[in-house]
């Protein structure tokens, strides 16, 4: 397979989820020729802005969010050289649904949620436009979030929800077949984080003085959306395309700030913290791993 012939879908739920997750990744193909697809669900219409002269687009002022959040997000992909982003649906069609955070520390859905919040979507009517796009796009990679949303947020839990029906629906050739010719995706993974990697992260931090970034995270105490090693598939390493990462991560400017946890320790520790993405294999075969035990290609064996 040439780098022409590989595509890559990821499904997200906000801006900002990609550049965060996958930076790496969609950069490093992106660069190799291969064609990639971003589908974001909803447009962030909820999050907590960080920036003081933005809070006047807040939900409860202006509620003017996510068409800002748009904007950002077309500058983060610019960053990392991806053309073909779409949003679930089109703009507006899904809203995204705000959090919680529970006793356990998870999020988890808000108390009170906009009616056509994406939590509240028809889980057929959401995945029949993904279903459109895999069969347009006929991706030999889908990557997305686990079935805890990495750490329980309801949109990313709804997001991996959609992307595995829309996957699984995609490839019935009986199914609606006016959303195209059928195509099942060969392999499909969860992102995850390294927990060795984490721990080596959060020591370092720690003996640099900072005691407040990642608060309540300790080597001991991780979130659940670090993964022991021996749960791990594939990771993708390129330090050619770091750069373009936390380019695309500042994008983000109204959710990601330059003196807040993300660059804790500063660029350089930024580039070790955000520079390998990790992944778990979830439907195919795995392919031939490389020096680090794991796939070091996501589309390894294809």
């Amino acid at each position: 397979m040439t780098s022409a012939d590989r595509r890559l879908l990821l499904v997200h739920a906000h801006p900002d989820d990609e550049s965060l997750n996958n930076g790496v990744t969609m950069a490093k193909y992106v660069a190799e020729g291969a064609h990639v697809t971003l589908v974001t669900c909803t447009l962030g219409e909820m999050g907590e802005i960080l920036v003081p002269e933005l809070e006047h687009l807040a939900a409860d002022r202006d509620d003017a969010l996510g068409e800002h959040r748009a904007g950002e997000l077309a500058d983060a992909m610019a960053q990392l050289g991806v053309t073909d982003h779409r949003l679930l649906g089109g703009a507006g069609r899904f809203r995204d649904s705000g959090m919680k955070w529970d006793e356990n520390g998870h999020a988890t859905a808000a108390d009170e949620i906009h009616d056509n919040a994406f939590w509240n979507a028809d889980l057929r009517e959401a995945a029949d436009e993904l279903v459109a796009i895999i069969r347009e796009v006929r991706p030999q990679v889908l990557v997305t979030y686990d079935d805890f949303g990495n750490y329980g947020h309801p949109d990313h839990v709804q997001a991996h929800r959609v992307a595995h029906y829309g996957a699984d629906l995609a490839a019935a050739r009986s199914y609606r077949p006016d959303l195209g010719e059928a195509w099942d995706v060969p392999k499909i993974y969860w992102m995850a984080m390294s927990a060795a990697k984490f721990r080596e992260s959060i020591s370092a931090i720690r003996a640099s003085g900072d005691t407040t970034t990642f608060e309540g995270v300790e080597v001991d105490n991780l979130p659940p959306f670090a993964i022991e090693e021996d749960q791990l598939d594939a990771v993708v390493e390129s330090s050619e395309h770091v750069q373009a990462k936390l380019a695309a991560m500042k994008a983000h400017r109204s959710q990601i700030t330059e003196d807040g946890m993300f660059f804790a320790g500063g660029m350089d520790m930024a580039a070790v913290v955000w520079g390998s993405e990790h992944y778990r294999l979830v439907k195919g075969a795995r392919g031939p791993v490389g020096e680090s035990g794991l796939e070091e290609d996501l589309f390894a064996g294809l």
